[in-house]
């Protein structure tokens, strides 16, 4: 193969790669790709630094795509990504795809009656019963303020 042909072939692959991915903000930090579970597992160690997490899309805001959920490496583990609406509007039809997001992780305290009835939420969405009574100590929730996110499909 000539030069001309292979730095064609090259372009056009590039240009392919490319096309199926979709970018918000600004371009995702592969430098600071960390494992949602190792996040996770100590998460108030990362509150100050700018991280970038990678999973398949399992959740999108329907109302205004102002939020995403990403599928950590650990079963039965998310994390959200949140924007302030209109920031970024992340499509319905990223659902299944993978995506890469960089920002800051962000933490929520909230009080024994707000735990609750997130907790109560939660297992009625899952169809579950739910007994407040067993929730003694409130809870926090993390999220992860993008300033970039790259969809993949």
């Amino acid at each position: 193969m000539n030069f001309c042909k292979l730095l064609v072939l090259i372009i056009v692959t590039i240009g392919l790669s490319t096309a199926n991915a979709e970018q918000f903000g600004k371009p995702v930090d592969n430098a600071s790709l960390l494992k949602i579970s190792t996040i996770m597992a100590a998460p108030d160690s990362f509150l100050d630094q700018q991280i970038t997490i990678e999973g398949t899309v399992v959740g999108v805001c329907a109302k205004r795509g102002c939020w995403m959920t990403i599928a950590s490496d650990k079963r039965f583990q998310n994390l959200k990504i949140k924007v302030n609406d209109g920031d970024m509007v992340f499509p319905m039809t990223a659902k299944g795809s993978k995506a890469m997001a960089t920002g800051k992780l962000n933490k929520i305290q909230l009080n024994l009656t707000r735990t609750k009835a997130l907790l109560a939420h939660r297992a009625q969405q899952a169809g579950n019963e739910f007994d407040e009574n067993t929730v003694t100590e409130p809870m926090a929730i993390y999220q992860l303020v993008p300033t970039g996110v790259e969809i993949i499909e």
